[in-house]
């Protein structure tokens, strides 16, 4: 690629090559020229000074090739840094080292000292500073002269700590506030469904009640009891129902579990026959949700984050929804598991999709979820192809166990009073597709939408998605709404993509290199947008994980690692001004090319050092000891 590049340059033509780009010959460069531009016009900006975070050690490699199938063994080096036996660090799902945030900064201001300089209630043996003046010394430079937290709410919470402390401090190291912006704010609740203290206690000492819960999982066990009393064959054909449905345990129970309003109760009523003692709505239809027509952002692991679906809220994404949680976590009380299930006040149609493979965890979870959070809708992941969930039966595998997957929606149906949705692929293994099999069977449990990404667990993202399939699907789907995902990176891939018949279109690549495709959607135009406005993008991305994350060292090293995660995605866009064919299909790659100025060849930069530099541009030099390796294909930084 890069000898193809290099000789188009020369002779000042175009020459498509499959899998890649086709870019205006006038941009084309090498890889030499190219990142010699970048180190050359940083120094510059610096005032030709590097520091010793600016220059990379050696150039590395551009991530176009397909990383290491081997999994590489990682140790660490005598500096501490992570080597896998001279092999050059690429990012990888398995064996990634993990660096805390915690480990950027040796002792932090003690909590009481930070709130109104109360009693420490641990005394001597608190491990923090109490000291401010010596906490202030060593603390690192502030990073900017204005604190976004408190420009916004007039108060910051983190006070002294803060990375933009003098904003808001007073010569004797006092935090001031403005009372006004307070007053405004006072009593809105910008972000709901956090963890209280006095749930997560209860649910570690397991003390939490799950009534409905119960109730459903005895008839399954009643239902297992009765088979083994009369065989498999005699009590499948007692509980099978004319229309195909089962009726589970008593009839009590089964008039309380009903998923059709073809099923007739048992009438046990005392005065006036009722529609409601006869018609049952499913429990899918105790909330309504419009799904169709909407644009709707994928729930992203890692990347899709609150900021970040903040970004996409601005652009025009209709329906959000968390990142998947494992609901084993979230019945044990993790904090960081819970963090994924917050919802930011601008998220007007959002959901929770969780992660789950045996329907007594994922019925108490659906339980959990709608007793003490607020969402739209949940949704079931059984898409994920990871081998952690696929191994133990989770993911991908409910798709090939469809009792399982039975019981599931039925249990979590029975306890939620909001919609159940559920997101598949089109099956296991490449060339064998059994989403058109599952689909009707899914439109009998009693789901509310169906998404359907167009490939198979094998195939990832190495082949197109199968648009075809996914337009016979929907309409085996209909009348339930089925969402389409897979390849849409502009508006024109989205026209295609609704020709299919599909009720809506959901978008997860395709927002993480460009957020603003909502918009060119909506709008039906290509933005040729300009790397002032990426970067204002990236700024306001950088507020919110502030407001999100924290503004103290903590809270800004956790926010330059989520936007770095963002930025190996965000690098893959190619500016529409710089393209010979328009649009930029997802899955091509560029040659090396120049940006029409330098901010615009530093964010095509596909190096991780120059994704650093970026984010240094926002939130400072990064400390000595940081280190990064991307999730996805791209060298380390060290």
């Amino acid at each position: 690629m890069e000898n193809s590049a290099e000789n188009t340059a020369e002779k000042g033509t175009s020459v498509a090559v499959k899998g890649e780009a086709v870019i205006k010959p006038d941009f084309l460069t090498t890889k030499e020229k190219f990142h010699g531009f970048i180190d050359s016009e940083w120094q510059r900006s610096r005032g030709g000074n590097a520091s010793e975070n600016d220059t990379v050690k050696e150039t590395p490699e551009t991530g176009v090739q397909e990383p290491e199938a081997k999994r590489l063994k990682l140790e660490p080096g005598k500096d501490g840094a992570w080597k896998s036996h001279g092999k050059r660090l690429r990012g990888q799902n398995k064996s990634r080292p993990h660096t805390k945030p915690t480990t950027y900064e040796e002792k932090r201001l003690c909590l009481s000292v930070i709130q109104d300089n109360r009693q420490c209630p641990f005394g001597d043996k608190c491990y923090f500073h109490h000291n401010v003046a010596e906490y202030m010394a060593l603390k690192p430079a502030d990073i900017a002269e204005s604190c976004y937290i408190y420009d916004t709410f007039g108060k910051c919470a983190y006070g002294l700590s803060c990375r933009f402390a003098k904003a808001h401090t007073t010569p004797e190291f006092k935090t001031m506030e403005n009372t006004d912006l307070v007053k405004a704010y006072e009593g809105r609740i910008l972000v709901k469904n956090s963890l209280s203290k006095e749930l997560q206690n209860r649910l570690r000492k397991r003390s939490v009640e799950f009534k409905k819960s119960e109730e459903y999982l005895k008839t399954l066990s009643k239902k297992t009891d009765k088979k083994e009393q009369h065989g498999n064959g005699e009590a499948c054909a007692a509980e099978v129902s004319a229309d195909g449905g089962e009726q589970h345990g008593t009839p009590e129970a089964g008039n309380q579990l009903q998923t059709s309003s073809d099923k007739q109760p048992p009438v046990k009523t005392v005065g006036p026959l009722t529609d409601q003692d006869v018609i049952k709505l499913r429990p899918s239809e105790k909330k309504q949700v419009d799904f169709q027509n909407k644009l709707y952002l994928a729930p992203l692991t890692t990347c899709g984050n609150l900021p970040f679906r903040r970004i996409c809220k601005r652009f025009g994404a209709d329906i959000t929804c968390g990142e998947m949680a494992m609901c084993t976590n979230l019945l044990q009380g993790q904090q960081s598991e819970w963090a994924l299930l917050k919802r930011h006040e601008t998220e007007d149609v959002f959901g929770i999709q969780v992660e789950g493979c045996f329907p007594d965890t994922m019925t108490r979870c659906a339980e959990l979820i709608n007793n003490h959070t607020d969402v739209d809708f949940v949704d079931i992941n059984s898409g994920c192809p990871i081998d952690l969930v696929y191994k133990k039966g989770g993911g991908c595998g409910l798709m090939t166990r469809t009792r399982k997957f039975e019981q599931i929606v039925n249990g979590m149906n029975y306890v939620l009073d909001v919609p159940l949705t559920v997101k598949i692929r089109t099956g296991v293994q490449e060339k064998c597709n059994i989403a058109h099999k599952l689909i009707p069977e899914m439109k009998n449990w009693g789901v509310s939408m169906i998404t359907l990404h167009g490939r198979s667990r094998e195939q990832r993202y190495t082949k197109l998605a199968d648009w075809d399939y996914i337009n016979t699907c929907s309409k085996l789907a209909s009348p339930i709404p089925l969402f389409g995902n897979g390849d849409i990176l502009s508006y024109e891939d989205a026209v295609k993509a609704r020709e299919t018949g599909v009720s809506g279109i959901m978008i997860a690549r395709g927002a993480l290199i460009k957020p603003w495709i909502f918009t060119e959607i909506k709008e039906s135009r290509h933005w040729d947008i300009s790397s002032t406005e990426r970067l204002d993008i990236l700024r306001d991305f950088t507020n919110f994980g502030l407001e999100h994350w924290g503004s103290d060292t903590r809270g800004v090293e956790k926010t330059r690692t989520f936007m770095l995660e963002w930025l190996s995605f965000m690098c893959r866009y190619i500016p529409v001004g710089l393209l010979e064919r328009v649009p930029q299909k997802i899955n091509e790659r560029p040659p090396y090319y120049m940006g029409r100025n330098y901010l615009e060849s530093l964010m095509i930069s596909q190096n991780v050092g120059d994704w650093i530099r970026i984010s240094e541009m926002l939130l400072g030099p990064v400390p000595k000891n940081f280190s990064f390796l991307p999730k996805h294909k791209a060298n380390a930084y060290k």
